[in-house]
């Protein structure tokens, strides 16, 4: 057996987007410098992100990207990110109680840490809003960390390959075959004649709403609506909430904000599961495709019904008064706006909260556990499994039993009245059956690896550890649950769990294909 992939230009072309992100450190930069907190934390992650890019981008001088070599950039590109991504929490906390700093006190000590704060970074690329801080809060952590944690989250959302697509012309000759390894769904779809527009074209239109829903935010604050929503919560919050990404520089996340601050994310969260495609469309003059797209209708069709479902459960006292979330039983709005929150924001995987759901009733929590496995529409910026590829799988298993009974009839399987290929059809057969093993395994796992250190973990945290992870979520219930943290996972699973959040973001197939092609018989 032999590796046949051109390794040496996936990584030059990797130290390409190394660089780049590099730059990105200006911003928290910026912000420390501001609030006079933390600048030589990001200056030198600046300079060593930097120099370790242009030294990357030496192994070959001029790279040519195949097809497996594209591959393989999309997939070290994200568990690269991560790593350097880490290294502002390490040096931040360093000498501090913050769980992602790095602890010099002991060698299991340092492991932790080192796994503490690449589980956050991994988190934050790939949208996934799970966290292992174990306090949020101004007093442990300065601004600039924090904004950086919100910052890492915008920039996975649209994807860094895609970004670089946009801005660097020499990775746009295999343009489609990057953005197809990167992009959420089973098909990227060409807006534009050269790859590299297309790529410009989603990234301004992500820009758009996020510059949008800041100065909406921002505007409820200056006119007296949101009192807690100042700049920098404003930045901060339309970093994560487009990416569907769910970080939180407030402990309370959404609940810390006024209810006119949550209604007007609700529609930005249903905005960011939407596939950006059609956005486009839109703003050409042609809003009768995104009528047209059947998951589109499908997408919004299960949002309005799961969100008349958990209200009127809430409004009968599903929930009890909370601390954080107050009182619904018998409130109609506060009742509506809650459901609506937490269905907007679990079903494409963005993880906010406006309340404490896992004191909820068990009716009402496996409503949501529920919503979580279906996840937004495929070219968006949610995670999970996606709506069109639910809606191909029970078409499917409808003509499977269709043909078990009349098997003289060929019937094709369609969507908008365009037929499904059937390689596409296998693809996402496969992928959710992938899917489906991985969060059995890794739930198992979680369970069996909690108890081997004496941790007693409920069938619903494994479950929801697994799939909160995999599905790039972020809470999960029990401890997991949108105020609580993965903190006290043993290490090993928290290892697993950065690799889950790693394939869930890449959807599986271009992690496993590169393993599978890069080796031949000789």
């Amino acid at each position: 057996m032999t590796w046949s992939v051109e390794w040496r230009a996936s990584v030059a072309s990797l130290g390409t987007m190394v660089k780049f992100l590099s730059l990105s450190m200006l911003v928290p930069l910026f912000v420390s410098v501001v609030y006079m907190e933390d600048f030589w934390v990001f200056l030198v992650s600046f300079v060593v992100t930097a120099i370790a890019g242009f030294a990357l981008e030496q192994v070959d001088p001029d790279p040519d990207l195949g097809p497996r070599e594209a591959l393989l950039l999309v997939s070290l590109a994200w568990a690269t990110a991560s790593v350097f991504g880490a290294i502002p929490f390490l040096l931040a906390g360093l000498g501090t109680e913050s769980t992602i700093g790095l602890s010099l006190d002991s060698m299991g000590a340092l492991i932790a840490s080192l796994v503490n704060a690449l589980f956050e970074s991994t988190s934050g690329f790939t949208t996934t809003g799970a966290t292992v801080l174990g306090e949020i809060s101004f007093e442990q952590h300065s601004h600039a960390v924090l904004l950086w944690r919100q910052l890492i989250q915008w920039l996975g959302g649209m994807g860094i390959i895609v970004l670089m697509i946009a801005i660097l012309p020499e990775l746009a000759v295999n343009g489609a075959q990057l953005m197809q390894s990167e992009a959420p769904g089973p098909d990227l779809q060409k807006l534009t004649p050269k790859i590299a527009e297309t790529a410009r074209a989603l990234w301004l239109i992500y820009f758009g709403f996020t510059v949008v829903l800041v100065a909406i935010l921002f505007g409820l604050h200056l006119a007296g609506y949101a009192p807690n929503m100042d700049l920098y919560n404003a930045v901060a919050h339309g970093f994560t909430t487009l990416p569907t990404g769910g970080f939180s520089p407030q402990a309370k996340s959404i609940a810390y904000f006024s209810a006119a601050v949550q209604w007007v994310i609700i529609p930005f969260m249903v905005v960011a599961g939407t596939n950006f495609a059609l956005f486009w469309h839109v703003l050409r003059g042609e809003a009768k495709q995104m009528y047209k797209n059947s998951e589109f209708r499908a997408y919004t069709g299960l949002i309005a019904v799961f969100i008349a479902l958990l209200s009127v459960v809430l409004f009968r006292g599903a929930a009890p008064v909370l601390d954080i979330g107050g009182a619904t039983e018998g409130v109609a709005e506060h009742s509506l706006r809650t459901a609506a929150f937490q269905i907007g924001s679990l079903l494409n995987s963005t993880g906010y909260a406006n309340a404490n759901f896992v004191e909820w009733s068990q009716s009402a929590q496996m409503l949501l556990l529920f919503v979580m496995f279906i996840g937004g529409s495929a070219g968006s910026t949610g995670g999970g499994i996606k709506v069109v590829r639910w809606l191909v799988v029970i078409k499917t298993i409808r003509r499977q039993l269709y043909a078990t009974a009349h098997p003289e009839v060929i019937e094709p399987v369609r969507l908008a009245g365009s037929v499904v290929d059937e390689a596409a059809i296998r693809g996402i057969m496969t992928f959710t059956l992938l899917y489906l093993v991985l969060f059995g395994v890794a739930a198992v796992f979680f369970s069996l690896d909690g108890a081997r250190i004496g941790l007693d973990l409920t069938v619903l945290e494994s479950v929801s550890a697994s799939l909160a992870t995999l599905g790039n979520i972020g809470p999960g219930f029990g401890r997991l649950g949108p105020f609580g943290s993965y903190l006290f996972f043993p290490n090993t699973s928290k290892l697993v769990m950065i690799g889950l959040m790693w394939v869930g973001r890449l959807e599986i197939v271009p992690v496993l294909a590169i393993f599978v092609s890069g080796l031949r018989d000789r």
